[in-house]
């Protein structure tokens, strides 16, 4: 531990060991602060100069010990951090429900934090809708934060994105939900630029400039379901793909993103747009196990055509 440290730092640790593992002895307790076993003992006589009871024992079983109802400082959050404690929860724990253990806990903290902090998590944890999946993209919390607070005030904004390609452009849009999707915090709105419904990642969204327009979100808006709905669509590549195998099989396989999928014969039909057809042909029409062919758009049938040959020249005999 670098000497720079000050003593008061080092009680405070001291204090934060003991309540952890009670029992340390003042050699563990030196150890564990990188001082000599005399600079730990002074450090626990500083505890108990603050009025913190501290007991000792010897033999197997001593070592320090808080005493009974020793009340420790208060833990206290920057907005920066409660905000990251709200996204992490909804990341890893999408399912919570105000029955839910975690999400409960998750509101007693919310409610413990002072007024201008905790008013920030709340708007995140209430405008910010979750659905399960694996994967992690984590967005800026403080970009996150002016969306939600546009949202919860259904004010207007103005967002500088950057795209896949790395263009950058503006787009004043009416920021409707954040929704965490596949780990990744997407931006559903009504984009004023597209004269459409977008979805955008708010991890490449590079700045948010509030605006006093107001307007007014569906009333029968389902974020998670309208975010699935527009993922696949309104892109510039049309797509049409059918599969030789049953809805109810090729279904696991295909994501909302690739578009919509409906049963045709014995078949199914997967209808979409992409704005990247090498990737939709690479990396999610590749690993679907079913024999397909693309009927729809023809920069889709080129990158198919293009991987094939691809994979067909890698197991050519030389």
């Amino acid at each position: 531990m670098p000497s720079e440290i000050s003593p008061t730092a080092r009680a405070l640790r001291a204090l934060e060991i003991l309540q952890t593992r009670p029992g340390t002895t003042a050699d563990e307790l030196a150890d564990r602060l990188g001082v000599t076993e005399r600079a730990a003992r002074r450090y626990v006589g500083i505890l108990r100069e603050a009025g913190i009871p501290v007991s000792s024992a010897r033999g197997p079983h001593g070592g320090y010990r808080l005493g009974r109802g020793t009340r420790l400082p208060p833990v206290t959050f920057t907005q920066t951090e409660a905000l990251g404690l709200v996204m992490a929860v909804l990341d890893s724990h999408p399912d919570a429900d105000g029955d839910d253990l975690v999400d409960t806990a998750l509101g007693k903290v919310i409610r413990a934090l002072p007024d201008d902090v905790g008013r920030q998590a709340a708007a995140l944890r209430e405008h910010a809708s979750a659905a399960p999946d694996r994967y992690a993209a984590r967005p800026d919390t403080a970009v996150t934060s002016e969306l939600v607070a546009a949202i919860a005030a259904r004010r207007r904004v103005l967002v500088t994105y950057r795209g896949e390609s790395g263009s950058e452009w503006a787009a004043e849009v009416d920021p409707w939900a954040v929704v965490v999707r596949y780990g990744r915090w997407y931006l559903l709105c009504h984009s004023h630029r597209a004269g459409a419904i977008r979805t955008y990642r708010v991890d490449r969204v590079l700045a948010v400039e509030h605006t006093d327009l107001a307007f007014v979100p569906p009333d029968d808006l389902d974020p998670v379901a309208a975010l699935e709905e527009h993922l696949g669509t309104g892109w510039q590549f049309t797509t049409r793909v059918v599969f030789d195998a049953p809805l109810a099989d090729v279904a696991p396989w295909v994501g909302a993103q690739m578009g919509r999928l409906e049963a045709a014969g014995d078949g199914c039909v997967l209808v979409g747009s992409t704005r990247n057809p090498a990737m939709y042909a690479q990396e999610w029409l590749a690993s679907v196990p079913y024999p397909f062919r693309v009927e729809g758009g023809p920069e889709l049938r080129a990158a198919v055509g293009a991987l094939a040959e691809r994979l067909a020249a890698a197991v050519t005999e030389p």
